[in-house]
């Protein structure tokens, strides 16, 4: 099969080809699914490039997310799943295939049927995004009539909290920082879309929702002092990206808001939690209430330059297509 492999961590340009491999065999528990389109997050660039290290065994085929069809099942895995529509996630998690590939092989339990409705294109853009946002939102039942802030409402994960919370039944309030983003946000269902410019972001949101219940948080230490702003006695701040530097955290306003600061690294996320995180987005796509955002696509030797788009702050979705 084609696939994209690294056998050493660097520029994308300088690490990254396509070569012939031998095509993968499904083993005990696993499955193997012809990917269709492979999605790139930044995890994906950040693995390749070194800046988050990872083991790599011999060779690395990279990005975590894709979706296609399952044609091949290992031993222990229900036969009938041969020819099921998937989405995928952590499928580069400690595993050498990852779905920049005409296939690729994981576990039976990372590839989650994607109903016949839902494109590929869809399908690819889920996996880390969504699944983060559903874990960052938590128990959907906590959240109906709730008021949700979500920073960076126009990104993958923003995206997605903004459509998984209003499909909990939460109003959602958002921060972009251009009228694209904004028109983005919108369309993915934001009830008051706010460019966090705007010297009266506090204002136009108190307006709205004089407090929010939870905040999906992207920036923490350049958004905190708005998050605290609007935050009331048991707030949830939940952050799930870091930044170069660390915010100095004002611990005594913390405690008179008596808010929550919750961390998220998904890849350390308990497996009970994260099938449970799994199963709000899949609840979500069998309902229709995920959507695409709008995609630039590469071909699989143009892996290098999709790596470099996402690395460069591409707005939307990137995917390669084998």
């Amino acid at each position: 099969m084609k696939a994209a492999v690294y056998e050493r961590t660097g520029p994308a340009g300088e690490v990254l080809r396509v070569e012939d491999v031998d095509t993968p065999e499904p083993g005990p528990g696993e499955v193997r699914v012809r990917i269709s389109a492979s999605g790139v997050n930044p995890t994906d660039w950040k693995a390749r490039s070194g800046l988050t290290p990872v083991a790599i065994d011999g060779f690395q085929v990279p990005n975590q997310d894709g979706a296609g069809v399952i044609d091949a099942v290992g031993d222990g895995v229900d036969a009938a799943r041969v020819g099921q529509r998937v989405w995928l996630v952590f499928a580069a998690f400690q595993n050498r295939w990852g779905t920049a590939a005409e296939y690729s092989v994981l576990k039976a339990e990372r590839a989650v049927a994607l109903p016949a409705g839902a494109s590929f294109e869809l399908g690819a853009s889920l996996g880390i995004p969504a699944v983060t946002a559903a874990y960052c939102l938590g128990d959907r039942g906590r959240l109906s009539g709730a008021t949700v802030l979500v920073a960076g409402g126009a990104g993958a994960v923003g995206h997605y909290a903004i459509e998984l919370a209003k499909h909990a039944g939460a109003r959602v309030v958002t921060t972009v920082s251009s009228a694209e983003k904004a028109e983005l946000a919108r369309t993915a269902g934001a009830d008051l879309v706010v460019n966090y410019r705007d010297r009266d972001v506090v204002d136009q949101v108190k307006a709205y929702a004089p407090t929010v219940d939870r905040v999906v948080e992207v920036d923490l230490g350049a958004n905190l002092d708005l998050d605290l702003a609007l935050s009331a006695p048991n707030t949830v701040i939940t952050t799930y990206a870091a930044t170069p530097q660390d915010p100095a955290l004002p611990v005594r306003r913390l405690m008179t808001a008596n808010v929550t600061l919750r961390f998220v690294l998904l890849y350390l996320v308990p497996p009970a939690e994260l099938a449970a995180a799994v199963g709000r987005v899949a609840d979500a796509v069998r309902d229709g209430a995920l959507s695409e955002l709008p995609v630039t696509r590469f071909g699989l030797d143009q892996v290098a330059d999709a790596h470099d788009a996402v690395e460069g702050g591409a707005v939307g979705k990137v995917l390669v297509v084998p």
